[in-house]
């Protein structure tokens, strides 16, 4: 089975908490992982902390997939947890037939469970 789990950042993680979350999210067979930046939904929600760069994105993508080898990891500002779900699970193996499909507004979801 593929399992796959997502984390937002800015709510202020560092960067070295973020690669040990990654590092147990790892250990714990997760295969694919999504990471985004925390957007505050109204005022009523909490601010954001820190605008994390798209090279540290970048940096997170390539840790994660070249030095952790999970087989994808989707990592950018606006990434959410089914951000490019087909693409995403088509890079870690699993088939169309495997539950990929797209949902309702015309956005993909794969058929993985979600790890904590």
């Amino acid at each position: 089975m593929t399992t796959k789990s997502g984390m937002i950042v800015g709510m202020g993680e560092t960067p070295d908490e973020v690669r040990a979350t990654l590092v147990d999210l790892r250990a714990a067979g997760v295969d694919i992982v999504t990471i985004g930046q925390y957007l505050r939904p109204t005022t009523h929600h909490l601010p954001v902390h820190r605008w994390w760069t798209p090279d540290e994105f970048d940096e997170l993508k390539a840790y994660g997939e070249t030095v952790l080898g999970f087989a994808h990891v989707e990592s950018s500002p606006l990434t959410r947890s089914s951000h490019h779900a087909a693409e995403a699970a088509a890079s870690a193996g699993v088939s169309a037939s495997a539950g990929v499909s797209a949902s309702a507004g015309g956005r993909a979801s794969a058929g993985v469970s979600a790890s904590a």
